[in-house]
């Protein structure tokens, strides 16, 4: 019985020892130095066996070129680096999925509902508060310090990721690449992206082999480009680096986005409307002022804050459209994915797990 209580034990730890590994964050288990001469840290197993001298393609070596005298990359060293990223053709296919679609239903076919059940759940919503609970003090102060309040940081890390459950398994770096050099539609935005990885993989000291995220290259619980890691991201739990895999550094980062985007604190996000506006463009960048609306058969169930200029939305529930009126909170969300079912989801899941506390 002694010699099966100690192979228990030591079945525990060994499980307590592999989780506590599988959260470390990758930019903190793969972070060497950032004294490398004009390029990136990287890992023994990941240098080339051999100095790769012949010239690679002409767009990659233009990107090369924009780095040296940019950043002061090493033209070797990147072009090395380069070599060594693999073209993701299903990545490509992915992408072309996503382009935007032209057209709506004319009729409510419940677009709305099945795009909210994805996550606004009764196994999701336990997870939200699990989560709320554990960072409390954290979603506190970056309420404290940049006004947005915590069921919104939530809300967004819930969306993107199952608060950290999904963040992605593509290498970053071959996302990148893939699309910088193998998708002219949007090369050069991703041109960029790639730029601003390496920079943050250099500056942050970290191999950029060992980093995964989505297929487009987003990052961390909240899922930000490199160009957003460079913008707003944040060091929240002041241990000297920026991690959008550290849950803390997360919150802090979410938040300052909001911030930097023009969330206004202690404001409403929308307002339900009664009546019904079907003649009306809808949409988070649409423009009305309140009389146009009033007009039109509309009329708030709440106050607007004193706006007198909203967007009008619209959710499709199904047998009918629900109409809403969005106030500049609401498009603040829309900033981090150009979507008003998005920003309702991310609003109502927020609100869905504040609730389930």
């Amino acid at each position: 019985m002694q010699r099966i209580a100690i192979f228990i034990s030591i079945i525990l730890l060994l499980t307590a020892c592999s989780s506590e590994r599988s959260s470390t964050s990758p930019m903190k288990e793969h972070r060497g130095h950032t004294n490398v001469k004009g390029g990136v840290y990287l890992e023994k197993d990941h240098n080339p066996s051999e100095t790769i001298s012949s010239p690679l393609a002409i767009d990659k070596e233009k990107f090369i070129d924009r780095m040296a005298s940019k950043h002061g990359f090493n033209r070797q060293q990147l072009r090395n680096v380069l070599a060594q990223t693999n073209k993701l053709d299903w990545v490509i296919n992915l992408m072309d999925k996503q382009a935007p679609k032209t057209g709506s239903s004319t009729v409510p076919n419940g677009a709305w509902l099945r795009y909210k059940n994805k996550f606004i759940t009764p196994s999701n919503l336990p997870r939200g508060v699990d989560f709320w609970n554990q960072y409390q003090k954290e979603l506190q102060r970056a309420y404290n310090e940049y006004g947005v309040p915590p069921e919104i940081i939530v809300g967004i890390i819930g969306v993107e990721t199952g608060w950290g459950r999904v963040m992605g398994k593509t290498k970053i770096i071959d996302a990148l690449s893939t699309l910088a050099f193998n998708y002219p539609r949007r090369a050069q935005y991703f041109s960029e992206e790639l730029e601003d990885f390496l920079v943050m993989c250099r500056d942050e000291g970290v191999d950029p082999f060992d980093l995964n995220g989505s297929f487009a290259g987003a990052m961390g619980y909240g899922q930000f480009m490199p160009s957003a890691f460079r913008r707003y991201a944040v060091d929240f739990n002041h241990d000297g680096h920026i991690d959008l895999w550290d849950p803390v550094d997360a919150i802090g980062s979410v938040a300052n986005y909001f911030k930097s985007h023009g969330w206004q604190r202690g404001k409403k996000v929308a307002v339900m409307a009664n009546g019904q506006a079907p003649s009306l463009d809808t949409g988070f960048s649409t423009k009305y002022s309140i009389e146009t609306l009033a007009k039109a058969g509309l009329k708030p169930k709440s106050s607007l804050d004193g706006q007198t200029q909203v967007s009008l939305l619209r959710l499709d529930m199904g047998d009918s459209y629900q109409f809403w009126y969005g106030l500049p909170n609401f498009y603040t969300i829309t900033r981090y994915n150009h979507s008003t079912h998005y920003a309702m989801a991310v609003w109502q899941l927020g609100l869905a797990v504040k609730d389930a506390r």
